[in-house]
């Protein structure tokens, strides 16, 4: 698969999977909030780890610039696609203002797992 396609369906994915799953337990964001707060960055690391790993697999060198493209190309796919859906004229209507505090600095997590990957993957081909 072409690398650029492969980065921008992995961004959408790693915004549909948690997407799927907040709606799949989103009762628990009116009942026990918390818990709803604390499984979705549980989610959306382990969809990043996943699909990282797969596309770190996929490159032959520059591990670090890649898995660090990687994760800012998902951090923005994923920023987009939720200010379409939750900003005022949407249909979640959310300001701004909470929808960083309450979900868009989440997705900092990101690049951090991404390039940290990235890091790791060429430590390991280089001392191998």
């Amino acid at each position: 698969m072409n690398k650029i396609v492969k980065l921008i369906l992995f961004g959408f994915l790693i915004w549909l999977v948690p997407f799927l799953i907040s709606l799949l337990i989103f009762p628990l964001k009116s009942t026990v909030n918390p818990l709803f707060e604390s499984i979705m960055p549980v989610v959306i690391s382990a969809t990043v780890v996943c699909l990282a790993y797969l596309y770190l697999t996929g490159i032959e060198k520059d591990y670090l610039k890649e898995g660090l493209t990687a994760g800012v190309t998902w951090l923005i796919i994923s920023l987009i696609i939720d200010l379409i859906l939750f900003l005022p004229a949407s249909p979640m209507q959310m300001s701004f203002t909470s929808y960083i505090m309450d979900i868009g600095i989440t997705y900092l997590m990101i690049p951090i797992i991404t390039t940290g990957m990235g890091m790791t993957t060429q430590n390991i081909k280089i001392n191998s």
